[in-house]
Formats: C-alpha cells, sequence, structure tokens
C-alpha cells in the first residue's frame, strides 16, 4: 500500500479521544495524516493532541483542508456534523474540506440511540449512502450516558481497515478506460414525438462515479439522462440508438464496458420531418429493429476486454433468459434488475440485482444505486483478478 494522504475530521462527541488511536494506526501504517479537529471536539481533546499523534504541526496556512486528499475520515460523525455534510453546509473547515473533496469519504456515526433512530437522522443516514460515502458502524452497545443500544462509534482498528479497503478501491481501475452507457434512447416519430422508455440514467451515472473513484478514466455515453452527470468524467450525447452505437463502436478497445443504458429495441421505420398534424385520423407506425450494441460489441471484442450487459426483464422467467446472455452476446457478466417491481429500477433511488457470470448468479440485495455500482465494479475486479 502506497503512503495516502488522509484528513481525519474530529467532531464534538465523546468518542474523540478515539480518534487518538485512529490517528496512531495510520500513522503506523505509513500514512500522512491531517487531523481537522471541530471546535466542539477540543472540548474533549486539545488539538495538539491530534497533531502531536500525527507527528505534524498545527497547519499554518490558511486552506490546508483544500489540499488535495486521498480520503477523508470523519470519525466520531455526530448527528450534527452527519446533517451538515447530508445538505452541503460549509461552515468551518472541516465542512469546507468535505464539500471540496472529490475522492473517497468514510465517516462513522456515533451519538445517543434516540437520535441514530430519529427519521430526520435515518433521512441523512439514506443521502449520503446514495452519494457513495462509505458508513462504517455504529455499532451497538453501552452509550457514555448509561442508555444501550446503538450508537457508538465503531471500534478505532474497524475503521482503520475500511479506510486501507477504500484506498486500495481507490486506485484498483487506475489506467483502464471504462465506457458506462447510461439512460434511455428516444427514437424520433416526428420532430416533437418519439419512442422511449422511462430509464432515469441513474444506474448508469452511479457506476461511472464508482469507475472513477477508483481510478478510471471515464466516457459516460449519456442518453437523455434525468439526472445530473458526474463531475471529472468526459460526457458524449447519445440520444437514439444509432448515436450510442456509433459512440461505443468508436471507443471499441476500451478496457470495460458497462451497458446500462436503456437502449430502444425498435426505432420507427420512416421519422417524419417537422411535426405530423393531429387530425383524429389513426395513425399507424412502422417499427424496425435496432442494432443490438452489446451483441456488436461482444463479436468485436479483443482479448483482456471486460464487457457487462444489463438486462431488464420480470421474474424468474426473465432471469432465465438473461443466463443465455452471457454466450448469446459473448459477455462476462449480466446485471439482471426485475422491472416487473414498482420499488427498484426505472424511476427509483434504489435497485435491486442478479450479477450474473458462468461462475454462477449472486444477488445483491436492495440498496440505493450508488451501493450497487460498487458490488458491479468489485465483481469487474474479480474478472480482471481471474485472468
Amino acid at each position: 500500500m502506497a503512503v495516502a494522504r488522509i484528513v481525519l475530521g474530529i467532531t464534538g462527541g465523546i468518542a474523540a479521544y478515539k480518534a487518538c488511536e485512529i490517528i496512531r494506526l495510520l500513522v503506523r501504517a505509513g500514512h500522512d495524516v491531517l487531523p481537522l479537529p471541530t471546535r466542539g471536539a477540543e472540548r474533549f481533546v486539545a488539538a495538539d493532541t491530534f497533531y502531536a499523534l500525527a507527528r505534524t504541526t498545527a497547519p499554518a496556512g490558511p486552506y490546508p483542508h483544500l489540499q488535495r486528499a486521498d480520503l477523508i475520515i470523519v470519525a466520531p460523525l455526530t448527528a450534527h456534523t452527519m446533517a451538515r455534510l447530508a445538505h452541503g453546509l460549509a461552515d468551518d473547515t472541516l465542512t469546507e474540506a468535505l464539500l471540496a473533496h472529490d475522492g473517497p469519504t468514510l465517516v462513522a456515526p456515533a451519538m445517543n440511540t434516540r437520535m441514530w433512530e430519529h427519521p430526520a437522522t435515518r433521512a441523512n443516514h439514506e443521502l449520503l449512502l446514495s452519494r457513495g460515502v462509505e458508513i462504517v458502524g455504529p455499532a451497538s452497545g453501552e452509550l457514555a450516558e448509561g442508555e444501550v443500544g446503538p450508537g457508538r462509534m465503531a471500534e478505532p482498528a474497524e475503521i482503520v481497515a475500511r479506510a486501507e479497503a477504500l484506498l486500495r478501491q481507490s486506485r484498483s481501475l487506475q489506467g483502464k478506460h471504462v465506457v458506462v452507457t447510461a439512460g434511455g434512447t428516444r427514437e424520433p416519430i416526428d420532430a416533437v414525438r418519439f419512442v422511449g422508455n422511462r430509464s432515469s440514467g441513474r444506474m448508469g451515472v452511479a457506476l461511472a462515479e464508482e469507475a472513477r473513484r477508483r481510478g478510471a478514466r471515464v466516457t459516460l455515453l449519456a442518453a437523455n439522462l434525468a439526472v445530473a452527470a458526474p463531475a471529472g468524467v468526459e460526457v458524449v450525447p447519445t440520444p437514439t440508438a444509432a448515436d450510442l452505437e456509433r459512440e461505443a463502436l468508436a471507443r471499441g478497445d476500451a478496457d470495460v464496458f458497462l451497458m446500462a443504458a436503456a437502449v430502444a429495441d425498435y426505432r420507427t421505420a420512416a421519422p417524419i420531418d417537422g411535426k405530423r398534424e393531429k387530425n383524429g385520423a389513426p395513425w399507424q407506425i412502422e417499427l424496425v429493429p435496432t442494432t443490438d450494441v452489446a451483441r456488436a460489441l461482444g463479436e468485436r471484442r479483443r482479448p483482456g476486454q471486460v464487457l457487462v450487459a444489463f438486462g431488464a426483464e420480470q421474474g424468474a422467467a426473465g432471469l432465465e433468459r438473461k443466463r443465455g446472455m452471457l454466450a448469446d452476446k459473448n459477455v462476462d457478466l449480466v446485471v439482471y434488475n426485475d422491472v416487473g417491481r414498482t420499488d427498484i429500477g426505472f424511476d427509483s433511488q434504489e435497485n435491486e440485482v442478479t450479477l450474473i457470470t458462468a461462475d454462477g448468479d449472486r444477488l445483491v440485495a436492495r440498496a440505493p444505486k450508488p451501493v450497487v455500482a460498487v458490488a458491479v465494479l468489485d465483481e469487474i475486479e474479480r474478472l480482471f483478478e481471474g485472468r
């Protein structure tokens, strides 16, 4: 493991004293640690203690917290700072650092059980998860005020182990070119009408963000996204199936293709220039098949390339059909999601998928789409390691 620059935010909970052990373990592992205690944290432990353990001195310049960091850890994370992080507030050096940071973030909540279980805290927790923030704990046990329940900060050794795993992960795709397709294509009928679908692009955007976070050079082929594309990736608009086919095949030498877009299976045979007049008469439209981009890439694949296809089907029969895609389209991984359910997939912040490879199936239980993206990228890394 190479030396990493780690910012450790320490907020004002009684568990602030455990941050001393976190610093000690990180320094022992050879990392460069910048402690950022809040004023609340200094009510429990003097800032000089953190600096001494980090083998550094208090920052002299006005912006040390805005320098590049490989990882930011916040331990303990109080309910107050969790709320500020969730809602993008930047009213001290720690929250400024968090808002300016574009790499992995690991937080370890610590608070009273009733605070942890409050709906506002649960909502903030889910919001951070949906943005890809790694959360460790809290554990259950006796709390400082004598109550028993969830709210104890995870132990320092567990936090540091998770930090090391995140640092390895953040470099795992360095040097790789990853192409992600996202959204739903729209096949024009006339100048204003189209054949389309309900895909928002959230899953593809989450995959692009996760691949970028792991060090890859990412190209996002964006088909009418309903969500913002992540920062730091190349975005190429591909509104129609033909556009997506052209741009995907032009990048056929990429190391990984993640084909998450809902590409229309059919397009209109003869789109009309201009807008067809509404006159009450029946209108018959001929649809013709579009090119199967996944199959086209599979036919042209080069050695060492990883191809991932996504399949939206319904029920057990749909899952069985998706298993056949491995050989039919010459891909390494098929990600199946059941569009017969209304709580996942299209129009949802969450997803539940089955990862299908030659070694078998693995269920990724319902979770926010950024969490599902982590599982998909982990599977891709396993495919690389197995070669």
